[in-house]
C-alpha cells in the first residue's frame, strides 16, 4: 500500500510500505518518477494511475531500497558510476533483506512479489534537462552518498530532490560513499541553485531551503572533528562517527576516510 501527497502542484511525494519515498513529477506530456522504492508493490502501475500519462523512471543512486522497484518498469536510468552498485543490489540477498524488513513490519510477502521476479533494464542517465511539458527536471551529478548519486532540480517549483545525498539523518559510511570532505564540496555547489523547497527519500515532509543550508553550512572542520563514535551494527570494520551540523540533523560518516582525506579544509 502506498501513501502519497501532492506537496506542490503536480509534485507527488510517495511512500511505499517499507517507508522509503519517491517523487512523481506530473508534466503535461509525460511524468518522471524519481526512485522506485523496495518493489514489494507494483509502483509502475500506481505511478501510471496517479500520473495518467507515460512515466519515465530515474534512479538517484543504486541502493536496493531505491532500485528494487525498478523491475516493475520497462527500463530505468541511472548514472553510469552507479550501474555496478545497482546490479549488485538487484541480487537475491538484498531482496531477502527487504523481506526481513517487511516481516518486522507485519507485511506478508514472498520473493516473487519483487517486480514479478524481473530485473530492471538499466540505461545510462545523462546530465541535462528532462522536459515533461510545463514541468522540467534538471539532472545533476552529485557524488557523495554513492559515486553516481544524482539530484534533480525542478525550476518551475523551485524544488530540489536530493536523493540520499541529504536526509535529516544522512548516511555517508557505506564502503562506496565518498569522503566527507569531497561530499561537502559537492553539496556546497548545490546551494548555488535557486531552490526554495527540498524533498528527500526518507521523510514525508516538504522542507524549506533553510534546513539544507543549515546542514551544509554546519559541515565545518570543527563539527566533523568533534563527531562522536557511533555503532552502525552490521557494518563491521568501518569506524563510524556522527556529527550534528545543524539542530535536529546529523551525518554518520567513515572516520578513516575523514582522517585520511587531503585536508584542503575551510
Amino acid at each position: 500500500m502506498f501513501w502519497y501527497k501532492e506537496v506542490l502542484p503536480d509534485v507527488y511525494h510517495i511512500e511505499d510500505s517499507l517507508g522509503v519515498c519517491m517523487t512523481l513529477l506530473r508534466g503535461e506530456r509525460e511524468a518522471l518518477l524519481a526512485d522506485a522504492g523496495f518493489g514489494l508493490e507494483n509502483v509502475a502501475a500506481f505511478a501510471a494511475e496517479l500520473a495518467d500519462r507515460p512515466v519515465r523512471l530515474v534512479l538517484t543512486h543504486g541502493h536496493y531500497d531505491h532500485v528494487l522497484g525498478a523491475g516493475w518498469f520497462p527500463e530505468a536510468e541511472i548514472f553510469e558510476e552507479d550501474l555496478p552498485l545497482a546490479r549488485e543490489h538487484e541480487k537475491r540477498m538484498w531482496k531477502e533483506r527487504a523481506l526481513q524488513e517487511a516481516k518486522l513490519r507485519g507485511i506478508d510477502a514472498g520473493t516473487e512479489t519483487f517486480s514479478g521476479g524481473r530485473a530492471p533494464v538499466l540505461k545510462k542517465l545523462e546530465e541535462g534537462t528532462i522536459r515533461l511539458g510545463g514541468l522540467s527536471a534538471r539532472v545533476i551529478r552529485c557524488p557523495g552518498h554513492t559515486p553516481g548519486s544524482a539530484v534533480l532540480y525542478v525550476p518551475e517549483r523551485e524544488l530540489l530532490l536530493t536523493g540520499d545525498d541529504w536526509n535529516p539523518c544522512t548516511w555517508l559510511f557505506f564502503p562506496e560513499a565518498l569522503p566527507v570532505t569531497a561530499y561537502r564540496e559537492n553539496m556546497r555547489k548545490l546551494l548555488a541553485l535557486p531552490f526554495r523547497h527540498v524533498l528527500c527519500p526518507h521523510r514525508r515532509a516538504l522542507y524549506d531551503r533553510s534546513m539544507l543550508e543549515a546542514f551544509v553550512d554546519g559541515l565545518t572542520d570543527q563539527t566533523l572533528s568533534d563527531a562522536v563514535s557511533v555503532d552502525t551494527g552490521e557494518w563491521l570494520g568501518i569506524r563510524t562517527r556522527q556529527a550534528e551540523p545543524a539542530p535536529e540533523q546529523c551525518i554518520v560518516f567513515d572516520a578513516d576516510k575523514w582522517e585520511c582525506a587531503p585536508h584542503c579544509r575551510t
